[in-house]
Order: C-alpha cells, then sequence, then structure tokens
C-alpha cells in the first residue's frame, strides 16, 4: 500500500494511492489528520485492515488533481542518517577530502538532520547560493518506524517497520567540511525532499534488496543496490536501541552508494536549474528541480 500526503483543495490531508486514484484516508474510518499523528496512533497495526478497505473502496480522487507532499512533512525530530554506508561512497569520499581509505569500515557512522519542513516531489530545493557553492545530492533508502524501538534485536528489526520511502540528503559540501561535521551542511531549509510515498513494509521483502539510482539532467550519476549496505537496517536498530528509544514515526536515512557529485573529477555540483532525480525500484521515483 502506498500512504501519501497531498494537497487537494488548498487542504493538506493523507491517503492512499490506489491504480490512478487518490483515497483519502479519512474514507477509511481514519481520524487522525497528519501522517506523524497515524503513525504515532497505532498506524502499523491498522495497515491491513486499511488495504482491505483501499481494495474495495470505489471513487477517490484523480492523482493528477493533487498536489504530492513529503509523506511526513513535518518530522517529530531530527531525521538520523547514515554516513559512507555503502564501501564505494567511502572511498569517493576521502578521495575528495583528499585522505587515504583503507576499505575498511569497523563502525557505522550516524548523525541527524534537522527538517523544518520536508518537500515532496516535484518542489524546488532552494540553492542557497548565497552561502554555498558545492550543492550536491544523495538517493537513500529512508525507512519509517512503525512503533517505539528499544533494546531489540537485529533479527526483530522487521516488526517495527511501518514502510519505506526515497530521500535525496542534500548536502552542501564546503560547509559540511568546513565544520568539521555534518549536521549544518546537510539542515539548510529545503534540503531533505523526500517521497513520492511511503511504501508499506509488506510490499517489500526484508532485508530490502531494491536497486537504487539518481539521475541528473538526464544523466544515470548513481547507480547500485541497497543490498550493498554495509550496515544493514537490523544492526543499526539493535545498535542504536541499545541506548536510546527511537519513537514511532522516527525516519532511518541508510545512506548513498557512489556517484554523487563530489565524486566526480572535477566535482558535479548542482545548479540553478538542475533537474536531480532518486530513484528506488518498488517505491518510486522523487524528483526536485533546483531552484533560486
Amino acid at each position: 500500500m502506498k500512504l501519501m500526503t497531498y494537497r487537494y483543495e488548498d487542504e493538506e490531508r493523507i491517503g492512499v494511492l490506489r491504480e490512478d486514484r487518490v483515497i483519502p484516508l479519512a474514507e477509511l474510518g481514519v481520524s487522525e489528520e497528519t501522517m506523524l499523528s497515524f503513525i504515532q496512533k497505532g498506524g502499523q497495526e491498522r495497515i491491513p485492515e486499511l488495504a482491505a478497505k483501499a481494495e474495495a473502496y470505489r471513487g477517490g480522487i484523480p492523482f493528477d488533481r493533487v498536489v504530492l507532499e513529503a509523506p511526513i512533512p513535518q518530522p517529530g525530530q531530527d531525521i538520523l542518517c547514515l554516513g559512507i554506508n555503502y564501501m564505494d561512497h567511502a572511498e569517493e569520499s576521502a578521495r575528495f577530502k583528499l585522505e587515504t581509505f583503507d576499505g575498511k569500515r569497523e563502525h557505522p557512522v550516524y548523525f541527524a538532520k534537522r527538517v523544518t519542513r520536508a518537500i515532496g516531489d516535484g518542489a524546488p530545493i532552494p540553492s542557497h547560493k548565497e552561502i554555498t557553492s558545492q550543492l550536491d545530492y544523495e538517493a537513500e533508502l529512508a525507512v519509517i518506524l512503525g512503533k517505539d524501538v528499544r533494546n531489540i534485536e537485529a533479527k526483530d528489526a522487521p516488526d517495527y517497520i511501518l514502510g519505506y520511502t526515497i530521500l535525496n540528503d542534500v548536502s552542501a559540501r564546503d560547509i559540511q567540511n568546513r565544520h568539521k561535521q555534518w549536521y549544518f551542511g546537510k539542515s539548510l531549509d529545503g534540503f531533505c525532499p523526500m517521497g513520492p510515498y511511503i511504501v508499506t513494509a509488506d510490499e517489500i521483502s526484508y532485508p530490502p534488496r531494491l536497486p537504487i539510482r539518481s539521475v541528473v539532467n538526464g544523466e544515470l550519476r548513481q547507480n547500485s543496490n541497497t543490498r550493498l549496505l554495509i550496515f544493514d537496517i537490523g544492526y543499526v536498530l539493535s545498535e542504536l536501541s541499545a541506548g536510546m528509544t527511537l519513537k514511532a514515526g522516527t525516519i532511518l536515512s541508510m545512506g548513498t552508494p557512489a556517484g554523487v557529485g563530489m565524486g566526480f573529477t572535477p566535482p558535479r555540483f548542482l545548479r540553478e536549474g538542475d533537474l536531480v532525480s532518486c530513484e528506488i525500484d518498488g517505491i518510486g521515483r522523487l524528483s526536485n528541480p533546483i531552484g533560486k
């Protein structure tokens, strides 16, 4: 099932995409008005029932009459991210920083991404050209947690996953490297395109082994598979939950493969007017132009 946040008749709503029609979740008996509140109030347990209702539902809004928003436009907390979680990206990252890469990654790199408001498919990414000249893209698989996670084993991770979406971890490389940590350079306004929907976990085999790509102005840049994650979802949830509670609605972005702009010689950063698309088979395509 594809869960979505959308705007229709100037009102933000949540719904289900079925073929070419949008079914408002309110029509299926859901009283929550935002995706985050739906998840926090037990949405994961209601997925089978809602899927059956959506299958039987007749009617809905034509898809071409709605505007897609990010599935969770205003996350409840910072997004948790994995850095250099594909070996080929670890290598290109070290090369960009003029560092020597030893081919080893013994521990995950975790960081947080502040999101005032995530943007949806089609919305422009601000270039912030007054403060950065190294705007970059990162196609990533994002995991949406449906339950609070505390002190679990890796094998139990699937029980806590509501679904998956695509996240473009937009980054200002000059800011990121200047400060020697990544928070500011990855958290500028508009730096979190997400979507186009949440595909519920029952539709994707676990662990996800999905082709993942990015395309800039029609040119294939990244081309990999989520099976190549160094640290997988189960490992990450088990390690983090050993010492901290991950609340329902938490978004975990699993890292990006090689092919980002900084990985080219010379680097190929984004400019105003470019179009960047992030694609994951089984989830969809998230496309955003670079704005002013």
